[in-house]
């Protein structure tokens, strides 16, 4: 599995076990050199985004993946996650609606998770 495949898959499970919302993974390796994937999720209060922030930092840095740059906290509704070669967005539901990055990104490739674990 590559890197960057490999890092999209520990952070949806990151979300998944603290309940995330909604989670979606985007390939965009093939229309943006940002990043290869999004990976975006919502929480439903300030405590558990900040638990989602705090689950992905700490699932990704244990297997040696520490972020280049942290923007937001989890109090204002939208943390990014910058990876190099991912970047997590984690929202308030408000802020993930209003934001809509699933419309934005609407040309990359929706991944299910199963098609992560390949």
């Amino acid at each position: 599995m590559d890197k960057s495949k490999e890092m999209a898959l520990l952070a949806q499970q990151a979300l998944e076990e603290k309940k995330g919302q909604d989670i979606k993974t985007i390939d965009i390796k093939e229309i943006s050199i940002i990043a290869d994937y999004f990976v975006i999720s919502h929480g439903t209060n300030p405590s558990q985004i900040e638990a989602l922030i705090d689950e992905v930092k700490s699932k990704l840095g244990k297997n040696g993946y520490e972020p280049l740059r942290v923007e937001g906290k989890g109090s204002t509704g939208w943390v990014l996650l910058d990876y190099g070669d991912i970047i997590v967005h984690i929202f308030s539901e408000e802020n993930r609606n209003f934001y809509n990055l699933e419309r934005l990104w609407r040309d990359g490739k929706l991944i299910s998770k199963e098609n992560l674990d390949l």
